[in-house]
């Protein structure tokens, strides 16, 4: 195994920047991702800038690129960080995220996709490595780009520490890729681990060409890119060269690794150091733009810091404001951002090391603690261009906790010119439509949950302001509605803590969370948001609202073959095949119980899951049409931790109540004990599910309470 990973000081920065890098690349490089290089010049010319507006299309967006960097990467975590971590173990992360036809992946057919043809064989017990290998899968369909665009993660998690970030990229590549396709996210892993301590680009080609065979076509290709830049100043003439000998003609298939790759070292190399610069090589030299896009962002902010993307001359970061969705099988971190998402990477680097990490601020969801970071925090639009405007801004001090916060800075506030700051929980509006890959999403806030928030008001200001928490919600025909809670005067110099435990609100997902400034007394000052943040478990009722919402249907994360409305029932789940789960909430509930009543149509077995963090892990109470009742682990395979003989008819309800508190596993079918039992597993929190084999089974209500 390689060396001890050792931490350089901005470790946590420099993750962050590259997490904004490959965000920003794959959202710059999303919009026209297959265009070609002469498209380019006729429709767009050179890509300066986000082009979104320009081709009316949003900026944040559900992408592939973004969803599996970010998910197959959690294998580290979901096993405990061991060092030993397995391809199969990272095979098995994939067949827990993925939902067919549904999340993370391009659903491009067996042999057309790779990603998918490598799924299907998991599915069917071929595990990796041989589920990616060009024995199974053939030498074109296994060398396409899809190793190289997931592989980030894996990087940020070995600073300094090149044999290990090979290491992982060859076992997390082989999952679905091999050959070439695994030598390039070898070399896109290794300089980037390297790029924390690392300045120079000649230097880390140098030494990750030393970790891939020096006969392979990458490594011949980036000997020839080279040559040619120290011949040829003008990019766009290397660019030519590139597609002539290593061009989609040669190498084929619907996204070959070898060619997009090249593209990644000419934009790296002419690229000058300059984010701007070598963004605009990258995209503008079109095939799989957002792919390459994003590599070259993370690489150049790992290596840059944060200071290549602030001292641009493009606005990178205020567009996107941290917002980040990914569509898995754990709903509950689909709505998620750059900052949460740079904590669990240097949590699992910190652990992998053997080093002990702490969290911010205590662990808080948004606590600002990176600069510049807003964590989805933004103003309503009828503010940004108001005649008195206002604007956030991450800034040091007024942190009674940490050294940064969240300002405030408002402008004639008074009773009539309020100001709202607000935070996605759920699917915002704009997000509800999208094209290409769909959000599949649970909320992350839910009542019965406590919010902690602290406020301060700068020393400043000329009189008191009122702060009042509020959150948004989608109510009938899926409007959204607001619910004010707790208000305080924060006076100059002073600091507010606000609790507040949200109150029901039946099949309403939340969708926002937020703050609302007023003053009684119209002056302009600033206020900081320390932190905000919530815990403990839910208490709710998931059923179909009275009014004619569709959204609270959306908020189940969909992993069984039929879930549609129109059915009087309020949940009629149908599954051809095998087992399916219909899943809500997030790996934050720990300690609760969750009840719904049952009733069987034709199924080889029916349950109730809690803990579940995804399609593969989670605890489960099921009836089965052998007449038992059994509670289950499912966790690499399933555990049958309690079992007893239960007659079941069809057509009968069955009242399910599985609790889990601690280590302690408890079940019921109709009052009965099923079992009670101590567990100790990885499953020490996650969401409910209801589940469906083989059949039809219907439910009005899941009903979650603190254990």
């Amino acid at each position: 195994m390689s060396q001890p990973t050792r931490f350089p000081a901005d470790y946590v920065e420099r993750v962050y920047a590259g997490v904004l890098g490959k965000m920003i690349g794959v959202y710059l490089g999303r919009p026209f991702e297959g265009w070609s290089y002469e498209k380019f010049m006729t429709e767009l010319g050179e890509i300066t800038g986000y082009v979104h507006e320009q081709l009316g299309v949003p900026l944040i967006v559900t992408d592939d690129d973004l969803s599996g960097t970010f998910t197959f990467v959690r294998a580290l975590s979901d096993y405990g960080n061991p060092r030993d971590l397995t391809a199969v173990q990272i095979g098995q992360t994939w067949l827990n995220y993925i939902i067919e036809k549904r999340t993370i992946l391009w659903w491009g057919g067996l042999g057309n996709s790779t990603e998918e043809t490598a799924f299907r064989r998991l599915t069917h017990g071929i595990a990796a490595p041989r589920s990616g290998s060009i024995e199974l899968n053939g030498k074109v369909v296994a060398e396409q780009i899809g190793a190289q665009i997931f592989i980030d993660a894996w990087a940020m998690l070995a600073p300094g520490n090149p044999a290990l970030a090979a290491d992982l990229a060859r076992k997390a590549a082989s999952v679905s890729h091999d050959g070439e396709a695994i030598y390039g996210a070898q070399m896109i892993a290794v300089m980037e681990a390297l790029a924390f301590v690392e300045r120079d680009i000649n230097k880390l080609l140098d030494s990750a060409l030393s970790y891939i065979p020096q006969e392979a076509i990458i490594a011949q290709m980036i000997r020839d890119i080279r040559e040619w830049h120290a011949n040829e100043p003008d990019w766009r003439k290397a660019r030519t060269l590139l597609a002539a000998k290593y061009g989609y003609d040669t190498y084929g298939g619907n996204c070959h690794m070898v060619p997009n790759h090249g593209l990644i070292i000419l934009a790296l190399l002419y690229g000058n150091d300059d984010f701007a610069r070598s963004l605009m090589i990258v995209n503008t030299c079109g095939w799989d733009t957002d792919c390459n896009s994003g590599n070259v962002g993370c690489l150049l902010g790992i290596k840059n810091g944060l200071r290549a993307l602030d001292e641009s001359t493009v606005d990178w970061r205020g567009p996107v404001a941290d917002r980040l969705y990914q569509a898995t099988a754990e709903g509950g971190r689909a709505i998620t951002d750059a900052v949460q998402e740079t904590y669990h990477l240097v949590a699992s680097a910190y652990t992998l090391a053997g080093q002990n990490f702490v969290a911010p601020k205590q662990g808080a969801r948004f606590n600002f603690a990176l600069p510049g970071s807003v964590q989805g925090f933004q103003l309503e639009e009828s503010q940004k261009s108001s005649a008195a405007p206002t604007r956030l801004e991450n800034v040091e001090d007024h942190s009674l906790t940490g050294e940064r916060s969240l300002a405030i800075h408002y402008s004639h506030l008074s009773e009539h010119h309020r100001v709202h700051v607000a935070t996605p929980t759920f699917m915002p509006p704009e997000a509800l439509h999208m094209d290409g890959y769909q959000l599949v999403a649970s909320p992350t806030l839910y009542p019965g949950q406590q919010v902690h928030a602290r406020v301060l008001a700068d020393e400043q200001n000329a009189a008191a302001v009122t702060c009042q928490l509020f959150l948004r919600y989608y109510g009938a025909d899926d409007k959204l509605l607001v619910l004010g809670g707790p208000a305080a005067s924060i006076v100059a110099g002073q600091a507010h803590e606000f609790e507040w435990r949200i109150p029901a609100l039946v099949g309403a997902p939340i969708a926002a969370i937020g703050c609302e400034l007023r003053a009684s007394q119209t002056h302009s000052g600033s206020v900081y948001l320390d932190f905000l943040t919530w815990d403990g478990a839910p208490e709710v009722v998931l059923g179909k609202p009275e009014h004619n919402g569709t959204l609270w249907r959306r908020a189940w994360v969909n992993g069984i073959d039929q879930f549609e409305p129109g059915w009087p029932e309020t949940y009629r789940l149908i599954q051809n095949e095998g087992r399916g789960l219909l899943i809500q909430g997030t790996r934050d509930w720990k300690d609760y119980s969750v009840s719904a009543t049952l009733t069987p149509h034709m199924a080889k077995a029916i349950g109730l899951a809690a803990r579940a963090q995804g399609m593969r892990r989670y605890y489960a109470l099921l009836l089965t049409d052998e007449h038992s009742a059994r509670l289950i682990k499912v966790l690499d395979g399933e555990e049958v931790l309690a079992e007893l003989p239960l007659k079941r008819d069809l057509y009968q309800p069955y009242a399910f109540v599985l609790r889990v508190r601690g280590t302690r596993i408890q079940g019921w079918i109709n009052g009965r004990l099923i079992g009670d039992v101590e567990d100790v597993s990885l499953l020490t929190g996650g969401a409910v599910a209801l589940i469906i084999e083989e059949g039809r089974v219907a439910s009005e209500a899941v009903t979650i309470q603190p254990a």
